[in-house]
């Protein structure tokens, strides 16, 4: 796998304290590309004047590992396969180089943003939702999605990628790029290590980086970590939303 290390190596750096500050970006508009890795290279050499990349203790790529839960009958999975309003992920989120672990719950906000929930968490309960259970409870009440006490969330796919985080100053943006992608749901496993998928965090307007991707080819893709990676896994799940990016990119030729 291609490091991306010297293509951030000419970047200024930024802490998370002020990247937090200037595009916390809890509420956003998220657009998503998935790129040829070989291909990053070049739409980093050409951001905009300004651009800083995140860096804790002299790191500039770091590795991320999510649990995604999920009910018995996958409820979450085909809320969003079938296009439901009042959809939901559920997730653990560990930051292994640092060691920071968090709950987080995605629901959708207005005008296709994404309002993303998150509470502390330890590193020991990454696959168990016993501790944040209540955390998750409030969420989707507060969104009136109708999750009974009762049904237990278990976990359902692991993903696990290598993140870089730049901030875009003229649009107060920001734009992840996931590398070294792999997946696994406890029985089978997928890695994708020559792809990247690259995602556009704005508040409303378009980021110039969004505009500099369009101009290389690339258009936004329905892709959803969760999503995708359980549909690539399980053959036997409803996929049609995700149908020419599992064709095209992760190697579901029968759908």
């Amino acid at each position: 796998c291609l490091s991306l290390e010297p293509n951030l190596s000419g970047l200024r750096s930024i802490g998370l304290a002020e990247l937090t500050e200037r595009a916390g970006l809890q509420t956003r508009v998220d657009r998503k590309y998935i790129v040829p890795l070989g291909e990053v290279g070049s739409l980093l050499a050409e951001v905009e004047p300004g651009t800083e990349v995140l860096e804790i203790d002299g790191i500039r790529l770091f590795t991320y590992q999510s649990v995604y839960f999920d009910t018995a009958e996958l409820t979450s999975y085909l809320l969003t396969a079938r296009r439901r309003r009042r959809r939901f992920k559920v997730r653990t989120r560990c930051y292994v180089d640092s060691s920071l672990c968090v709950l987080e719950v995605k629901v959708p906000g207005p005008r296709s943003q994404t309002v993303k929930h998150r509470a502390p968490y330890q590193r020991g309960d990454l696959e168990t939702l016993r501790p944040g259970r209540r955390f998750v409870d409030e969420v989707l009440g507060g969104q009136r999605i109708a999750i009974q006490p009762e049904t237990s969330f278990v976990p359902t796919l692991v993903t696990r990628y290598q993140r870089s985080t730049l901030f875009m100053p003229t649009t107060a943006s920001r734009v992840t790029i996931d590398t070294d992608l792999s997946w696994h749901d406890y029985q089978h496993g997928l890695r994708l290590p020559d792809l990247a998928i690259v995602e556009t965090k704005t508040a409303t307007a378009v980021s110039r980086f969004d505009r500099q991707l369009w101009r290389h080819g690339h258009r936004p893709v329905r892709v959803s970590k969760y999503c995708t990676g359980l549909a690539a896994l399980r053959p036997d799940l409803p996929a049609k939303r995700w149908a020419r990016v599992l064709r095209r990119h992760f190697g579901r030729a029968d759908i």
